[in-house]
Order: C-alpha cells, then sequence, then structure tokens
C-alpha cells in the first residue's frame, strides 16, 4: 500500500509539473493559469496563499469581465477534470476564498456561470483510490453542497451575508442589525427560508471517518465555520422581526412564519451538535463556541392557536425563546459586545380573514402588552468576538507550510 501511495503522489507530482509547463508555452493567462495549478496541486496541504493572491488580482474589479471569465473557467475546468480528492478540495478552497474576500465582481460572474454550467456540482465526485479518499471524497461532496447552496443564497438576498457590515447604530439604537431585522413580512418570508437552507448544508459539512484528522479539511470546516456564526445571526435578527410582525400577518403568511420559526428551533439543536464535533478539533482553538437552547413550546402553542382559530389579544413569553451565551476569556470586542435594547410594545391584529366564507369578530380593545424581542434566540449577546475571528483568519495563514 506505502508503495503504492508514493506512486500516485510522484505521478500527480508529475502532472501538475506538466501543466504548469502547457501554461508557460500554450496560453494567453500563463500567470494564471500557473497560480490555479499550483494553488490547487495534488500536494496534501492548504493552497499556498502567494498563488491565492495572483487569482484574486485577476479577479478584482481593476481587471477586464473577461479576465474574471476565464479563471472562473479554468477553475471549473480544473474541477471537472480531476478524479483526486486532494485537487477537487483545494480547488473548491479556492473558489471559497475568492468568494469571501474577492471583488463583488467574481460573485456576480461565478453566479452567471453556475447557471450555466453548474460549476460546483459534485454529487457523482469520487476517488476510490483508498479507504482515506473515499471518506475525503464525501466531505468534498458535502462542501460543494454548501458553496453551491452560498451562491444560491446570494441569489436570492441580492448580497453575499459574510459580507455584510452591520451598519454603526443609529442615534437612540445601542447597536446596528442585520439586514433582516427590518425587511416587510414580504421579503422576510423569502429570504429567512433560504438562510435555513444555507444553515442546513453548513452543518452538513459535518466531517467523518478518515476525514476528520485530516490536515486540509480542517482548513477548509474553519472557513464554513466561520461562516455560520454571521449566518446564524442573520437568521435570529430575522426570527425576532418575524415576531413582531406575526399577529399582524394574515393567514397564508403566518402559516410560513410558523413553519420557519419551528425549523429555527430544529437548527438550534442541530448546530449545536455541529460545534460539538468541532469543539474537539485542533481549529477549535481560536474559537468560543455557543450553548443554544430551542424554544418553548408554549409559544408555539400560542402562534398555532393564533393561525387556527382568529386573529385576538396573546400571551407573549417575555422570557428570550433561544439563549445562545459565550464564556469569553476576553472581554467582548466593540463590534461584538453585548447590547440590550428596549422591548417595543406589540399591538395585535385589528381584524384578519378566518376564511372566505366566514370573518371572525374584530377583537375587544386591550391595552399594549410588552414584547420582549430584542433578542428573541439569545444571538445577539453571543455574536462571534471579533479578535476570535481574526486568530481563525491567523490559524488558516499559519497551517500553511513554508515553501522554500
Amino acid at each position: 500500500m506505502g508503495t503504492l501511495q508514493t506512486w500516485r503522489k510522484a505521478y500527480g507530482a508529475l502532472k501538475d509539473s506538466t501543466k504548469v509547463g502547457l501554461a508557460h508555452v500554450n496560453s494567453d493567462y500563463a500567470d494564471l493559469d500557473v497560480a490555479i495549478v499550483k494553488a490547487t496541486n495534488h500536494v496534501e496541504c492548504p493552497p499556498k496563499e502567494r498563488h491565492l493572491r495572483k487569482i484574486l488580482l485577476a479577479t478584482s474589479a481593476i481587471r477586464p469581465r473577461a479576465d474574471v471569465a476565464y479563471c472562473i473557467h479554468a477553475l471549473s475546468r480544473r474541477l471537472a477534470k480531476t478524479h483526486n480528492w486532494t485537487v477537487a478540495l483545494k480547488t473548491l478552497i479556492v473558489i471559497h476564498r475568492a468568494l469571501r474576500e474577492g471583488d463583488p465582481t467574481f460573485r456576480e460572474e461565478i453566479l452567471n456561470f453556475s447557471q450555466r454550467a453548474r460549476i460546483l456540482q459534485l454529487s457523482n465526485f469520487k476517488d476510490d483510490s483508498s479507504p482515506i479518499a473515499w471518506d475525503c471524497s464525501a466531505w468534498v461532496r458535502t462542501y460543494a453542497l454548501f458553496l453551491e447552496e452560498r451562491l444560491e443564497c446570494f441569489r436570492i438576498l441580492k448580497y453575499d451575508i459574510e459580507a455584510e457590515r452591520l451598519p454603526r447604530p443609529s442615534q437612540g439604537q445601542d447597536k446596528g442589525y442585520s439586514r433582516t431585522r427590518d425587511l416587510g413580512s414580504e421579503e422576510l418570508l423569502e429570504q429567512l427560508p433560504a438562510l435555513q437552507q444555507l444553515l442546513h448544508r453548513l452543518i452538513g459539512c459535518r466531517p467523518e471517518g478518515a476525514a476528520i484528522g485530516n490536515y486540509v479539511i480542517q482548513y477548509a470546516l474553519a472557513l464554513v465555520l466561520k461562516e455560520s456564526f454571521k449566518i446564524y445571526c442573520a437568521i435570529n435578527d430575522g426570527i425576532i422581526n418575524l415576531v413582531d410582525k406575526f399577529f399582524e400577518m394574515p393567514r397564508h403568511e403566518a402559516v410560513k412564519a410558523l413553519d420557519v420559526y419551528k425549523r429555527a428551533g430544529q437548527q438550534a439543536n442541530s448546530l449545536s451538535d455541529f460545534y460539538e464535533v468541532c469543539k474537539g478539533l485542533e481549529l477549535a482553538r481560536n474559537f468560543q463556541f455557543p450553548v443554544l437552547r430551542e424554544p418553548p413550546q408554549s409559544f408555539l402553542a400560542t402562534m398555532e392557536e393564533y393561525i387556527r382559530e382568529a386573529p385576538r389579544v396573546v400571551s407573549v413569553p417575555t422570557e428570550p425563546v433561544l439563549q445562545l451565551t459565550y464564556r469569553p476569556e476576553e472581554g467582548p470586542s466593540e463590534d461584538t459586545k453585548s447590547f440590550n435594547d428596549e422591548p417595543e410594545p406589540s399591538v395585535p391584529a385589528d381584524d384578519v380573514a378566518v376564511s372566505s366564507v366566514e370573518t371572525a369578530p374584530p377583537p375587544p380593545p386591550a391595552p399594549q402588552t410588552k414584547l420582549d424581542t430584542d433578542d428573541l434566540l439569545g444571538l445577539n449577546d453571543a455574536a462571534p468576538n471579533a479578535s476570535a475571528i481574526e486568530e481563525s483568519n491567523a490559524l488558516a495563514l499559519a497551517i500553511v507550510p513554508t515553501e522554500s
């Protein structure tokens, strides 16, 4: 087995060397092609930073769109032709890094390209050269699914959730919120399911078997893990907004909203399990992990009763529905420290039709009740520490071997 593995590594190195030589001779984009081959070679280590920087420069806003399109086409070709899990994974890492750190031009172009060619469609990918390669191939497929869902979420939201910067708080506010906090009902019910589906794919990136301890997979998993915080915080702010609007929604919107709320509780448990797996990995030393609780059934029963019977004054629980807390070793940073807003009064809907035949009588006037929705899921108090994320970025660089 050792001899076979040695032969495969030598053969992979020969292929990489040949491709580099051909790129120098035949390509009009020689530097870019060489950078792509070297960043995604058969060596089982993360892509080298200097090759990644050349790719990011080639896809920046200062370059013609044709150059960006060529880069995406070259990455797609590399991904489609390989049967080696290391090459496939490193190509996905390059794409992921470009999505996270590159110019918005790259996201727009790769979205257009993916609608024609499905660049990230790797459902049939497998490397059966060894049992280890088999386990790693399975993780490559789930990673590709996450990146594909990331593009779909970008298409629906019209912005990249990871690139979002929370606006500075306006006068009278303690902190800024994700965009989902201020959406109308229609947009909210379109964007929250997209974010929840993205989180579902992210949770699916849980490594198994030999993939758990693999160095390159842990590097990619660190990128995925960092995105989980901002995605779930956007869901948190959206759920707060959803509850604020729920008792004024018509029946068909309330039914959708209830499904979204239920799924948020289910995903809290799944994400908690995902974090438990990650805590045992080397990458976890630079992250602070939250503790999540699913929402109480009493509030779900109240929402279901509103849908089933008629709009009326309801008793809304004032305790946080989901708690997410950190146990930081250091004080929170300026961008991520906890804030508490004053709860806004919630006014029950005046009149909602029960059916096309009968209409419920308007509810009797009642005093306004306070609805504690400042942090319904408890996630705003648990935004990832900025210093921890910076340290995780440093980790991604630190684990790249120094090239001679």
